[in-house]
């Protein structure tokens, strides 16, 4: 990245700071350059920033309306991946990575709170509930008002943003329940997020698109798929369409869907986070390095150019990248600086641009009412994903399958958990403070597109492992507690004492292990399942003196 020049003269060492934007990634925005390219000479006008000009006081002069720009600002907080929830939540180990979660709600609430055209939405409730559950009265009250007003708007909604590779649907359905029942109980019904927002797992399934059809969402948008796919939807206005992912529900199962432009992203030149190399604007007319009419050329640069892809007058600029808005005061204020110049100043509207505050459901709304109904339709996933003609990211389908194996053991033990959690009421088993919620929460985060996907680094996925156990743990007294009392109360003697046998998977259990030559032991097998019948081996290893 071209941030510093460093240059050794005489043994000493000279370095030189500049202001100049990160280069653009010669992938994905060489290949949207690209395709602008291609559509600008496919209409007449040559290509580059020459021929967009043109195009842009062509489409001006036509009268055509503006283009709305839909500024989304967002933050992507991930539940662990190269620090875990913990430490990215109070902002620990920095030197890993500059992210504190925490830091990034208390910035935010506030700067919202200042303009209210402002707008910000979030995804994560594993962050989101910690941090409420911090939060003053008064504190609390504020925010429930920003939601009121939809200036805080909740997207997705579920515990974590999961993976959709290595995932199973009954996990993916839980951990999204629990987000959204914090939602409801905390905000009312009338928060209850309507978009499916997966912009950073690593491909897309058809199954998660069925589920968040079913799940009553408007909209699904992501954005990862394959740079050959990307490059053909550019090509053919088709970065939106209309996901028909089951051929059994058909019309029932389907959900409108779009790719974000390149990643999530701000475009080069416009990340105004406070750790940002790109130059914010200068408003003041009175200072030498008064700039909007350069920044603002560049904004109507990027609107334009991804309008190229679209089918409709509107585009989705994604204000934000991972753990941004830890001062949300640098994004804001220049956000308002820009959206003002377009609005209110000469050399801003003669670009024929209406840049607003939006989320991505107010992005769906306006797409969906543009009068478009020809949309495409596709019915399969978007698996493998590769970001360049070699970089195939299918290794993670297997990675740490011992890390899968757990989360898919415990998906299964969770169930029977909630079982005997209900079944036997917590007034009929002794350790009545004992719930299934510490598993369920657990599960929920191994949920994380960088958890059961394996892709996070080695002391995260013992972070994720060593979450299942302790919620194990206390679903082991749960279970054993809750299955004493239903043997007694079918036999009607004494509760039997129970325990368990973890480590079954290393040949290990010290409880059948230390029997007494002579002596015998009950072993209770219970069915989780509707199925009267099944077939299963019980293994239980025993000393072989005894």
């Amino acid at each position: 990245m071209a941030k510093c020049l460093v240059a050794f003269v005489a043994a000493a060492v000279v370095v030189v700071l500049t202001t100049a934007t990160a280069p653009e990634d010669p992938g994905l925005w060489g290949m949207a350059h690209a395709q602008r390219d291609a559509k600008l000479t496919a209409l007449g006008f040559p290509p580059g920033k020459d021929g967009l000009r043109q195009y842009i006081a062509a489409r001006t002069a036509s009268g055509e309306p503006p283009l709305t720009v839909h500024v989304v600002a967002h933050t992507h907080d991930d539940v662990g991946w190269l620090k875990n929830p913990d430490e990215y939540y109070y902002g620990a180990k920095n030197n890993i990575q500059n992210a504190g979660v925490q830091y990034i709600l208390d910035s935010v609430i506030p700067a919202l709170v200042e303009n209210p055209e402002r707008k910000f939405i979030y995804v994560e409730i594993a962050f989101f509930e910690r941090w409420w559950n911090e939060q003053s009265d008064s504190m609390k009250a504020t925010v429930k008002g920003l939601v009121a007003n939809r200036q805080l708007e909740f997207i997705n909604g579920g515990i974590t943003m999961n993976d959709e590779a290595a995932t199973h649907y009954v996990d993916i359905i839980d951990q999204m329940t629990r987000g959204h029942k914090f939602i409801l109980e905390t905000f009312g019904p009338a928060a209850n997020p309507t978009i499916g927002w997966h912009i950073d797992p690593f491909g897309h399934s058809s199954t998660q698109a069925e589920l968040f059809a079913k799940m009553g969402f408007a909209g699904f948008f992501f954005g990862r798929i394959d740079l050959e796919d990307r490059a053909l939807r550019f090509a053919e206005r088709n970065i939106e369409f209309v996901w028909r992912p089951s051929p059994s529900l058909g019309t029932d199962g389907q959900i409108f869907s779009g790719v974000t432009f390149v990643g999530y992203s701000p475009n080069p030149g416009l990340n105004y986070n406070y750790d940002s190399w790109d130059t914010p604007p200068q408003n003041d007319p009175l200072l030498e390095d008064y700039n909007m009419n350069e920044i603002g050329a560049m904004w109507a640069d990027w609107a334009y150019t991804q309008s190229l892809t679209t089918r409709t007058p509107n585009v989705q600029f994604t204000m934000g990248s991972d753990f941004h808005y830890k001062n949300a005061n640098t994004w804001f204020k220049n956000l308002d600086k820009m959206l003002d110049w377009f609005k209110n100043d000469p050399n801003g509207q003669k670009w024929n641009l209406n840049v607003v505050y939006s989320t991505p459901s107010l992005y769906l709304k306006a797409v969906l009412n543009s009068g478009v109904t020809d949309w495409t339709v596709k019915t399969d996933d978007f698996f493998p994903y590769a970001d360049d003609p070699h970089g195939y990211w299918t290794g993670y389908f297997t990675s740490r399958p011992a890390l899968k194996g757990y989360v898919h053991d415990q998906s299964s033990y969770l169930q029977v958990c909630k079982q005997l959690e209900v079944i036997v009421p917590a007034a009929n088993r002794p350790s009545s403070g004992v719930t299934s919620d510490g598993l369920a929460d657990a599960m929920a985060i191994a949920q994380h597109h960088d958890a059961v996907s394996g892709t996070s680094k080695q002391a995260v996925a013992f972070d994720y492992a060593k979450r299942l156990a302790i919620g194990q743990t206390e679903c082991n007294t749960l279970t054993t507690e809750a299955l004493a009392y239903l043997q007694a109360a079918g036999s009607g003697q004494t509760t039997p004492q129970m325990s368990v046998c973890p480590l079954l998977n290393q040949t290990i259990c010290p409880f059948t292990a230390s029997v007494n030559a002579g002596a015998t032991f009950a072993v209770t097998v219970y069915n989780s399942l509707m199925h009267a019948y099944r077939m299963e081996w019980v293994v239980l290893p025993v000393s072989t003196n005894k």
